[in-house]
């Protein structure tokens, strides 16, 4: 068993890796800066760019959220069926090699979770995989189904037992997001109380989270999209994107308007002030952005694979690349970068809650062209970055060569 080589990479993976990895950036610190996790409404409203930060906020929500982190796990069920089939067909045993590969990322992202940033996603990823691992030889159209089904219905149906049974233990977090709590956390912070962070968290995030159906909505988000990736692998989508780019064009402009579309109903839902207000109206909202999300992310990915496959946009995309090979390294340094903004520990800047959306925006936009450029740089260098470095190492139960 070894690594795959730089030249048996399909590029356009790590183009699509790495423009997920800057939106799943984007919507981790705007939002965990955001009121209620780090700041209050009241402090954000009392910043000078507050009218700005509030519609650019809601730009990103209409634009980004869920569809990077969507992209993302699509890439990771993608990436699972073409290991698979390469070392099928070199006649390796795909199964001990996968397997110790998710178990090296579920202790990374433990380890990342409790002790650097609350909102990781490693550890699903590795227990989805788990599961993606057992339902491998599903019949093809079954893939897609199971896929698009819990894709669909797992956070919806937590979202669905929380609005329904709110007394009852699947709401998702029953505390942190009082006033107070918020400038508990930010006093923890701007003291450099690490420890106390940490604790705080645990109480917070880490209890309610494995111990309620929150992980479980989570588990079948991830899995879902784990499986809609592994059946494009097994058509040859990607693989051979040039040969189907014709299917490409005909997906992308209805997946946009229509994905455009139906987020600007969940926006309407949720905000306009000229609708009756009716029960469940969030929801409804919540729901109807959910379906929105697998499509617009469609087209997301379609409009990419046609930019960069037909040529008229390779060269400037081709950069997003760089980061996406060395895409686990950038991910667990933006959470770095995350705590550097928001947190008070060692040299933090403790912004939290004096800084609105459109600053961290611009924080998010150098910092990534950064990585862009370090990655470059790296991967001149070594073959491979330092966190993939370690991760293989792992795996392989050997230095790579």
């Amino acid at each position: 068993m070894r690594p795959i080589e730089a030249g048996e990479r399909v590029q356009v993976m790590d183009v699509l890796r790495g423009v997920a990895l800057f939106g799943v950036f984007l919507m981790n610190l705007v939002v965990f800066a955001s009121a209620p996790f780090m700041a209050t409404e009241q402090q954000l409203l009392s910043l000078p760019t507050a009218a700005y930060d509030f519609a650019l906020l809601e730009v990103l929500h209409w634009l980004v959220a869920d569809k990077a982190n969507t992209i993302f796990a699509f890439l990771f069920g993608l990436g699972f069926y073409l290991q698979m089939h390469r070392l099928e067909e070199r006649g390796l045993d795909f199964g001990r090699l996968y397997l110790r590969r998710l178990a090296v990322l579920l202790i990374m992202g433990v380890l990342h979770l409790f002790f650097v940033w609350t909102w990781e996603i490693l550890h699903l990823y590795a227990l989805a995989g788990f599961l993606l691992f057992a339902l491998r030889n599903l019949p093809t159209r079954d893939l897609l189904g199971i896929g698009v089904l819990l894709a669909l219905v797992g956070r919806t149906a937590q979202k669905a037992l929380a609005e329904f049974d709110p007394g009852g233990y699947w709401t998702a977090l029953p505390g942190g997001f009082s006033e107070e709590e918020v400038l508990l956390r930010q006093q923890l912070s701007q003291n450099g109380d690490y420890l106390g962070l940490v604790s705080n968290f645990f109480g917070w995030v880490f209890w309610d989270y494995f111990f309620s159906g929150m992980i479980l909505g989570w588990l079948c988000y991830a899995l879902g999209r784990f499986l809609i990736g592994a059946w494009v692998g097994r058509k040859g989508w990607i693989e051979r994107a040039r040969e189907h780019l014709p299917g490409w064009r005909r997906v992308r402009n209805p997946a946009l308007l229509l994905g455009l579309l139906l987020e600007g109903v969940a926006a309407f839902l949720a905000y306009a002030s000229w609708l009756p207000d009716f029960a469940h109206r969030e929801f409804s909202s919540d729901c109807v952005h959910l379906v929105a999300v697998l499509i617009l992310a469609t087209g997301y990915v379609s409009t990419i694979v046609v930019a960069f496959e037909s040529g008229r946009l390779r060269s400037w995309l081709a950069p997003f690349a760089w980061a996406g090979r060395m895409a686990l390294t950038n991910y667990l340094t933006q959470s770095l970068v995350i705590g550097f903004v928001l947190f008070g520990v060692g040299p933090g800047l403790a912004l939290a809650g004096k800084i609105g959306t459109c600053a961290l925006t611009g924080i998010v936009v150098v910092v990534y062209a950064a990585q862009v450029l370090l990655s470059r740089w790296w991967l001149r260098r070594f073959r491979y970055g330092p966190a993939e470095w370690l991760w293989r190492t792992l795996t392989y139960g050997k230095l790579p060569g």
